[in-house]
């Protein structure tokens, strides 16, 4: 949350006491407040034309027509409604829980859109992406299949019913679902666990002639009919909301993805839709408080619904040297959890895994433009968490593009259609199975709020050695941890006091034991620009774990100097002023990398694109053009050529034709 000097002076003053020198970091103490539902705007006023769209309608003649997504915060006022009607503005869409359209208007008219007090940002509307084993065993997906749900819930149907995510709704939001595939069948039966299919992209259907979103609803909620459960999905009886934003060639816009997220907003309880996830993203060059696609998640999360996006595949450059600052939109939404990819070398064992080379890092690199053209960057700590990316093996679409072009992307695993494996890899293949999760830990505890899901995801991972926080976030996906302490959150939770005990019980171990592979959890979370840890994250209750605020809110920067905001974090947490790589065990624990007072400056990292510690820094649009939404999908064919991470396979298993159903 932004601050004046002023203001931060005053917060110094009152919590003077609290404030440790940078090199020890500062002690969490009380206070109390509330946030609204909308994101804190920069207290300087905004160019409200995006930056890109400013340089179009500069380049482009007076009346050529530019499609723009309009966000208002008020009304239309006379004199705007008159200027667009004068130069004859079609209104192509209008996303009435956002308050914004999708208009077609001639370049003329754009800069005047920034003198109307109703109009918040004007931006192009861009196109968009999709990002492109035995991942049930290696997540401790597999562990936790026969504990139940907690509080009420459980004491009804005892902790013998299996965690398997029946009756929560998973939002898939990319280029459709092939509907006839077993995997979304209710196991045993030929009922479609796919309740609701709508097409946004205008091609009038909502199958996958693409082949991306099959694969990623299998991995979120595949049921593991095929192969003896080899294939089996993170959440096997989830619902399947099936949202067509990606067309026949894996290409949306944002007026395709916020139709969709306009949609969830206006249906999400008649769907119990809990869990939304977006394999997809363009390029962030917009600052998320401005962003359209960012307000919608977050409008999304705070209204209780887990949102989660794929990091991206751009860590690497040409020349083989890693890259940092590549974070995609949604992804960099502070609100939204963001994957990156892991790779676990085709083992289910997680001693060996790392970060795949081609997982975008952070920080995130989205900015704000102020009247004088200043560019002001977020610098954000991302992605939140990890999760096996590579070489993953889900349904396939008959037919599709990808595998078309790609050959060497089918498996064999079976020649029946409706039974078809393919293999994809990249952050798109690894953010469903973390939704996958998120929606287990909602089946045996509904009362988590998103905030909790993400704290608790991030406080149960595994810190891999070797990778700081800019390229694994806090860890790699700990399903079996997540699950654990979830169960024993409160499930009136927000009714409770700041400080007030957050758990039924004690604290669980903080360690998993998966593939007979033992490991301590992270126990931390990342905080914005810093990280806390300390067991008071998980055994008080905290503010910023309600909805309307973000995790980070508890947190007050100036001049590189840390504080605390007492009214939304309990005393007991400790904020960090580096950020460390990583030597496996905890988050804290290994060499020092960056300071994050490199990150508190005012959008200035490290002289600006030049070297980060061991990468290269890139600015925005440094790599793409902004305004193209990015699938994995892109790259993942040619992963095993240009970016040798496909070395190591998992054995295939071939499909006996049986109806498995016993997991």
């Amino acid at each position: 949350m932004k601050r004046t000097k002023r203001s931060l002076a005053l917060t110094w003053l009152a919590c003077g006491s609290l404030v440790l020198s940078l090199c020890c970091g500062i002690l969490v103490t009380d206070k109390a407040s509330a946030k609204g539902d909308k994101p804190d705007r920069s207290e300087r006023r905004h160019r409200k034309i995006a930056q890109d769209l400013g340089e179009h309608s500069r380049r482009a003649p007076e009346q050529e027509g530019l499609q723009v997504i309009l966000q208002l915060n008020d009304r239309i006022s006379p004199e705007l409604r008159a200027l667009l009607r004068s130069n004859g503005v079609k209104v192509r869409k209008q996303f009435v829980n956002f308050n914004t359209l999708a208009v077609d208007l001639p370049a003329s008219v754009v800069e005047s859109l920034d003198s109307f007090p109703e109009v918040e940002f004007a931006s192009l509307d861009s196109e968009v992406r999709s990002f492109g084993g035995h991942v049930a065993r290696t997540s401790g997906a597999d562990n936790v299949r026969s504990l139940g749900p907690s509080g009420f819930l459980g004491g009804l149907l005892g902790t013998s019913v299996p965690l398997d995510g029946a009756g929560v709704g998973i939002a898939i939001v990319d280029s459709g679902i092939y509907p006839a595939h077993v995997s979304f069948l209710e196991a045993g039966t030929s009922r479609s666990r796919i309740v609701k299919s709508v097409d946004f992209t205008g091609e009038g259907r909502t199958d996958d002639p693409y082949g991306h979103g099959t694969h990623v609803a299998a991995a979120a909620a595949g049921n593991g009919v095929v192969s003896s459960g080899n294939y089996i999905g993170i959440a096997p009886k989830a619902n399947i909301i099936n949202l067509r934003v990606l067309n026949s060639l894996g290409v949306g816009s944002v007026s395709s993805l916020l139709g969709a997220l306009d949609w969830l907003m206006t249906n999400r309880y008649y769907y119990n839709v809990r869990v939304v996830n977006m394999s997809l993203g363009m390029p962030a060059v917009n600052s998320y408080k401005n962003d359209p696609i960012c307000l919608a998640a977050r409008r999304l999360v705070n209204a209780g619904v887990v949102v989660l996006a794929a990091a991206g595949n751009n860590g690497k450059n040409g020349a083989g040297q890693k890259v940092y600052g590549h974070i995609h939109s949604p992804g960099v939404e502070p609100s939204v959890i963001t994957i990156g990819a892991t790779d676990t070398k085709g083992t289910n064992g997680r001693g060996d895994d790392g970060i795949a080379t081609y997982s975008s890092r952070g920080p995130t690199r989205s900015a704000w433009t102020d009247p004088y053209g200043l560019k002001h960057y977020e610098n954000l700590i991302k992605p939140d968490i990890s999760a096996p990316g590579n070489n993953l093996i889900f349904a396939k679409s008959p037919n599709n593009r990808i595998a078309l072009l790609n050959p060497s992307l089918n498996t064999g695993v079976s020649l029946d259609f409706t039974r078809a494996q393919m293999r994809l890899s990249g952050s798109s293949m690894a953010t469903p199975l973390a939704a996958g999760t998120a929606a287990l830990m909602l089946q045996a505890n509904p009362g988590l709020t998103p905030n909790m899901v993400k704290m608790i995801l991030m406080y149960t991972a595994q810190q891999m050695p070797n990778f700081n926080m800019f390229e694994q976030g806090a860890g790699q996906l700990n399903v079996d941890g997540a699950i654990r302490l979830a169960k024993v959150v409160r499930t009136d939770a927000l009714s409770t006091i700041l400080g007030f005990p957050l758990l039924t019980s004690s604290a669980p171990n903080p360690q998993s034991t998966i593939e007979n592979y033992t490991f301590s959890w992270s126990k931390g979370v990342i905080l914005g620009h810093t990280y806390g840890t300390g067991i008071n994250l998980i055994t008080k209750s905290q503010r910023i774990y309600g909805t309307g605020v973000l995790l980070s809110d508890g947190v007050l920067l100036s001049d590189g100097v840390l504080l605390s905001d007492s009214t939304m974090m309990s005393s007991g947490v400790l904020l960090s002023d580096s950020i460390p790589l990583s030597n496996g065990t905890t988050m804290g624990g290994g060499a020092y990398f960056c300071s994050t007072g490199v990150l508190l400056s005012d959008g200035v990292l490290l002289s600006d694109g030049v070297l980060l510690s061991d990468g290269v820094l890139l600015s925005d649009g440094a790599l793409f053009g902004s305004g193209v939404l990015l699938s994995d999908a892109i790259f993942q064919a040619y992963s095993a050529l240009v970016r040798g991470d496909l070395t190591q396979t998992m054995a295939i298993d071939k499909d006996t034709g049986s109806a498995y159903a016993g997991y």
